[in-house]
């Protein structure tokens, strides 16, 4: 079996592949992010991509000090990144509590896309290496937020490292009316197009 590594340090991201029941290690992606598109759908592929590639590159660096890690005959690196759009608008994450103020406000009462990208980037032994890339896109309709509710949100601590300045599984599911799409591409990562994608290249994730 080869070997399948997570180029991110997001506990939701990790936590989702965990669900479906996979063996994987997480190596996160450490370069600083170039985006150059302007779609956002092109945009979270993009910064996969780089992130994938960057991960891809400097797993032996990474074997030289995680004596854990063994040398697979195989590799699957995962990359992936996740924003909010708001009438065309491309929200990341809030520099601060008054950043998230301002994009709860905009997302208030109205609905929104989370578009996550996911680049997959596949090493044998012999070095030769393909990559696949692709997104996902879910729309999320929140209820009208009071000033009071969103301070108070904010306050909890929990929006200030997810895209968009909140988290679906978490305390703002209060503020959610429906979503029409996938739920764990909200989250972070859309693992049903993960498995639908490898499968469409004849792999099983689950025999790798």
């Amino acid at each position: 079996m080869g070997q399948i590594i997570l180029a991110s340090a997001s506990t939701r991201r990790k936590e989702l592949l965990e669900q479906i029941g996979i063996s994987f290690e997480i190596c996160p992606a450490k370069g600083e992010e170039r985006i150059t598109k302007s779609v956002p759908h092109e945009v979270v592929e993009e910064l996969a991509s780089q992130k994938a590639i960057e991960v891809a590159s400097m797993v032996r660096t990474y074997e030289e000090t995680h004596q854990e890690l063994v040398t697979p005959s195989d590799l699957m690196v995962i990359g992936a990144d996740t924003i909010v759009s708001c009438g065309g608008q491309i929200l990341g994450k809030p520099k601060d509590e008054r950043d998230a103020c301002r994009m709860l406000k905009l997302l208030s009462g109205g609905t929104h896309q989370v578009y996550t990208g996911v680049s997959i980037v596949l090493l044998d032994a012999s070095g030769k290496a393909g990559q696949v890339t692709f997104h996902e896109k879910t729309d999320v309709t929140m209820r009208a937020m009071s000033e009071e509710e969103i301070r108070r949100y904010v306050a909890t601590g929990e929006p200030m490292d997810k895209a968009g300045a909140y988290g679906i599984q978490g305390k703002c599911a209060i503020f959610v009316d429906k979503i029409d799409g996938d739920y764990n591409n909200v989250v972070g990562l859309p693992v049903a197009a993960i498995y639908r994608e490898l499968k469409k290249l004849g792999i099983d994730i689950y025999l790798w």
